[in-house]
This record gives C-alpha cells, sequence and structure tokens, in this order.
C-alpha cells in the first residue's frame, strides 16, 4: 500500500512518484507489466487530487517505466528504465541535476503580438497579444542564458503571477496544466547589440539558439521558448539509445 506524508516539506507528487519507482520496481509489477491502480482509485486511497496523481504517473511515463493507454489504463514497462535518455526536462530541471544553482537577472512581463510563427503554433489569430516572459538567467558567475517565453492565450494566464518560481509549477497551480512534450530546434545565431549587453559577449559572438514548442499532457501547445545561451558556458547534449 503506497502512503505520503502531508506534513512532509516534500511535494505531495514528489512524494507519490516515488512510492510509485519503488512499487513497480518489484518483479511481480516488472514481470508482465502489470496494471497501476486508476488515478481516481489512487486519488481516493491518498486522499489528493488526480491532478497530483497525474503528474506523478506523467513523470514515470516519460521516464519510460509506465505505458499510459487512453481507454485501458496505465501499465508497467516491460522495457524498464530503457526510455530515461529521452526524458524531457526543463531547463531548471536540467541545471537541478548537474547541481547547478540558477537565478534570475532580470525578468520581464509584457503583453505583445507574437510573431506569426508563434501565433501559428497556438492557432490564434496573429493579432492577438499574448503573456511574454523575457528573464536572464545564469549561475553566480554571471548570466549565460536569454529566454523568450510567449504563452497561450487559453491558459488564462494574468500577468500577476510569481514567475520567479519554476515555470511550470506556477502554470501547474495557477492553470492546471501539466506539461508533457517539448519538440525542440537547436540553430546558432550572432549576438546582437542588446544580446551582446545582456550576455556581457562581444557583438556578433556566435550563441546557440533553442527554439522549444511544449505542449501539456492533453497535446495542447502551451509555450513556445527561446533561449539564446552563451556558446562558452554551455554545451547541448544528446544521446541515442
Amino acid at each position: 500500500m503506497i502512503t505520503i506524508d502531508k506534513k512532509s516539506g516534500v511535494p505531495l507528487h514528489e512524494q507519490i512518484e516515488k512510492k510509485l519507482r519503488e512499487l513497480i520496481a518489484r518483479p511481480e509489477y516488472m514481470k508482465d507489466g502489470k496494471m497501476l491502480p486508476t488515478e481516481t482509485e489512487l486519488s481516493k486511497k491518498l486522499e489528493v487530487s488526480r491532478t497530483t496523481i497525474r503528474q506523478a504517473i506523467t513523470s514515470l511515463v516519460n521516464d519510460g517505466l509506465l505505458i499510459r493507454r487512453k481507454g485501458s489504463g496505465t501499465k508497467v514497462s516491460t522495457n524498464g528504465i530503457e526510455g530515461v535518455g529521452r526524458k524531457w526536462k526543463s531547463f531548471s530541471q536540467e541545471m537541478k541535476s548537474l547541481g547547478i544553482n540558477i537565478k534570475n537577472f532580470e525578468l520581464h512581463l509584457l503583453w505583445e503580438v507574437p510573431p506569426k510563427n508563434v501565433a501559428a503554433f497556438f492557432k490564434i489569430d496573429s493579432t492577438t497579444p499574448v503573456l511574454t516572459l523575457q528573464r536572464l538567467r545564469g549561475s553566480h558567475s554571471g548570466p549565460f542564458v536569454f529566454f523568450i517565453s510567449y504563452f497561450n492565450p487559453k491558459l488564462c494566464l494574468t500577468g500577476n503571477e510569481n514567475f520567479n518560481r519554476p515555470l511550470y509549477d506556477v502554470l501547474q497551480e495557477e492553470c492546471g496544466c501539466i506539461v508533457s512534450t517539448s519538440h525542440e530546434k537547436i540553430s546558432a545565431v550572432n549576438a546582437d547589440n542588446l544580446l551582446s549587453k545582456k550576455l556581457k559577449v562581444d557583438l556578433n559572438t556566435a550563441l546557440l539558439k533553442r527554439v522549444r514548442e511544449v505542449y501539456d499532457i492533453n497535446k495542447m501547445p502551451i509555450e513556445y521558448n527561446i533561449g539564446l545561451y552563451r556558446s562558452d558556458k554551455f554545451t547541448y547534449s544528446i544521446s541515442f539509445s
């Protein structure tokens, strides 16, 4: 039986994810790909919301440990941990896994009409303003990435949210949105006047540009993110399995 401690400082979804990992590691689960209890059953047993249960399960699905099929439930993957190399992580999660403490050097919120490709991604009228978040981020040694995030108006963000907190925690708690998938494009660009000043590099220095198209668990596009990284401070590594 899974149990959690609601008085603990550890977030509930993290406790549940840890307990589920322990559960599905048992031979009776791994051997035949046993079905998990439903989200509703787990929600009632643990007395937490289905959203919390779903967040824990989604993390295990992304790790390749669980398989979720509409109409048939969630079962343990007989391939085990092999899917972990394909897991997508947020920037904060990436840095946390590397032991790097991230800080915001600048944070700006504005409502603006997005580029046409962003409007097309959200499937909205090209004249519709969207909430845009600009963040200059880095470590104790200084800034090394400038982010621009455009958010789907369907999220109903107001701009009054505390974006000093982890972004996807904000989206989950304020909008009930659980991030699931990211499609990425990598390219190189030269630093213009604005970026050279923000990232403290010479004009026309080569930067790494990473574009992320982010979707929630219902496949709704929720964020179009552009990251511009100092190439001397950040290396993008890809593993194939």
